[in-house]
C-alpha cells in the first residue's frame, strides 16, 4: 500500500525500533520456512494470496491484532482477483515491534523501510507490508475491531471493514496523489457495502475527496448527496 510521503512530514517513528534481519537468519534470499521459488504457482495473483495467507496465519496463532487491507481485502470482500504489487496488513504502533518479532521467529526477513508508518518484510517472494498509520491515522483497537472475519482462499482472517478500507483511500488523496482510477473500481465493486454517508461526514469536505463524490454521482455509481435541511425564512411583517 502505498501512502503519500509529500504530505507526511512528521518524524515520529511511532515506537517502531530499527529492525534487522535475525541473526543466523539465511538472509533475503531465503528465509528457513520460505518455499522453494519453483514450488510457487506461477500466476502473480495466486502468489500473492499464498503469501496473504501464510502472513495472516502466523499472526492468528501469535494472536496479534491485525487487519487484511489492501487489494486483497478487497478481494476478500468480493471483489476481482485483480491484486496489486503487494500484500497489506494493518497493525497497531504499539504491537510494530512483537509483530516484528513473531514473523522473524517464523523465518520471515522484516525491515524497517525510508517511510516510517510501516514495517516491510518477504512472504514467499512477495513483498508484505505492515502498516501501522493509514492515510496519516495511527491504526486503533477501534479500527481493528470493526474488521470482519472472512475467508481469504479458504483461510480465515480478520479484513478491514470495506467502508475503512475506502476511507482510507480518500484520505490519502491530495494534489500529489490523486489517482481516482485506481480507486473507481473499488467503490463500484464494495458500493453496496460501504456507508457513504459516514465517508462524507468524514471526508468530504476536503476537495479531492469531494470530487471523487461527484464522479461517482455523475457515473450512477452513488445517489447524489442529500442536501442539508434548510431553515424557513422568516415572514416580514
Amino acid at each position: 500500500m502505498r501512502q503519500p510521503a509529500d504530505d507526511h512530514a512528521r518524524d515520529r517513528r511511532a515506537g517502531v525500533s530499527e529492525l534487522r534481519p535475525a541473526g543466523g537468519d539465511p538472509g533475503p534470499g531465503r528465509p528457513r520456512h520460505e518455499a522453494p521459488r519453483e514450488d510457487l504457482p506461477l500466476d502473480r495473483n495466486q502468489a500473492i494470496l499464498q503469501a496473504a495467507k501464510q502472513v495472516g496465519s502466523i499472526l492468528k496463532k501469535a494472536q496479534h491484532p491485525f487487519a487484511l487491507a489492501g487489494s486483497v481485502a478487497v478481494y476478500a470482500h468480493g471483489g476481482t482477483q485483480n491484486l496489486q504489487h503487494d500484500v497489506d496488513f494493518c497493525i497497531r504502533p504499539e504491537d510494530a515491534d512483537a509483530v516484528a518479532a513473531t514473523l522473524r521467529e517464523a523465518g520471515l526477513v522484516v525491515y524497517t523501510p525510508p517511510e516510517d508508518w510501516l514495517l516491510k518484510a518477504d512472504c514467499l517472494g512477495q513483498q508484505v507490508d505492515l502498516i501501522f498509520e493509514l492515510a496519516h491515522e495511527p491504526v486503533t483497537t477501534g479500527l481493528l475491531s470493526r474488521a470482519q472475519e472472512l475467508s481469504v482462499d479458504s483461510v480465515l482472517m480478520p479484513v478491514l471493514a470495506p467502508t475503512d478500507l475506502l476511507r482510507g483511500l480518500l484520505a490519502a488523496f491530495s494534489e500529489h496523489h490523486c489517482d481516482f482510477g485506481a480507486v473507481l473500481p473499488i467503490a463500484r465493486t464494495l458500493r453496496e457495502k460501504i456507508d457513504w454517508e459516514a465517508l462524507r461526514r468524514d471526508c468530504g469536505d476536503a476537495p479531492m475527496p469531494a470530487a471523487f463524490f461527484f464522479i461517482l454521482e455523475r457515473l450512477e455509481i452513488i445517489p447524489p448527496a442529500v442536501p442539508a435541511a434548510t431553515a424557513p425564512k422568516e415572514e416580514q411583517p
